[in-house]
């Protein structure tokens, strides 16, 4: 199975593994992060490219299964309801898609790595922006944002849970609404990188790979869910994130 992957060892494949196991825990959780720490982690072993690859087919299975979790219709409904964010961000998306070849890696470890920072912060400060009655056009800049970032970086989970929680959208609903959102952006992501390169044939077998840990950490998160105090599980995966933003910026600004 490792000779798949010729660009990592067997000790980095294992931790690939353990690291997509950990990223599909909390997703499972809290329906969202599994892109960040993939990145997050999967690059401290192996080139952004590389671990941007990794993440992409995990991230479209994963959201299949929590869009549809409530039924192809109530999944229908969400897409209706936020489908400007998702035409603008998609449009963004396979835009932004072509800048991977292009950006220098430190560059793009920082851009991902100071959003989930920025956002990681000002939640675990309680400072939360409250969106009283839906608006079109912040709907539009948060999915052209959330696409633009999502496009080089497999992470457009940040701005996209800020929208939703400022909306005040019931739990359930967010749930479901994020694995659509996360679903379609995936499968974007996953034509954009074909046509951008990250996605070839030396890089598939090991996003097919990942799909594995990454479905069996969701599945814990998901009992964990049932059990376990929501709120505290969520505040710890913002420190989680917090970590994995700090992690970014630091190889960024220092290497």
């Amino acid at each position: 199975m490792i000779d798949l992957v010729p660009f990592l060892a067997p000790a980095g494949f294992v931790l690939a593994f353990v690291i997509a196991l950990i990223a599909g825990t909390i997703k499972g959780l809290v329906g969202f992060a599994m892109p960040m720490i993939m990145v997050s982690g999967l690059s401290s072993i192996m080139a952004p490219d590389l671990a941007l690859a990794g993440l992409i087919l995990p991230t479209l299975v994963t959201n299949g299964f929590q869009a549809l979790r409530q039924g192809p219709r109530a999944a229908w409904e969400s897409m209706q309801r936020f489908r400007a964010f998702l035409l603008v961000g998609g449009l963004f998306l396979l835009l932004s898609a072509q800048l991977v070849r292009v950006l220098p890696a430190q560059v793009m470890l920082l851009i991902i790595g100071a959003p989930i920072t920025l956002f990681a912060l000002t939640q675990l400060m309680g400072k939360q922006l409250v969106l009283h009655s839906p608006s079109r056009r912040v709907e539009i800049g948060v999915g052209a944002f959330a696409g633009f970032i999502g496009g080089f970086s497999g992470i457009w989970g940040p701005p996209t849970v800020a929208y939703l929680t400022a909306l005040g959208t019931e739990k359930k609903e967010q749930m479901r609404v994020q694995g659509v959102i996360y679903g379609l952006g995936a499968v974007a992501l996953f034509f954009a990188h074909v046509g951008s390169g990250v996605m070839r044939a030396e890089t598939l077998p090991f996003s097919v790979l990942m799909i594995v840990p990454a479905l069996l950490g969701m599945w814990v998160g998901g009992r964990l869910q049932d059990k376990i105090d929501q709120q505290g599980f969520r505040r710890a995966t913002l420190f989680v994130l917090l970590i994995a933003g700090l992690n970014l910026l630091r190889r960024a600004l220092v290497g």
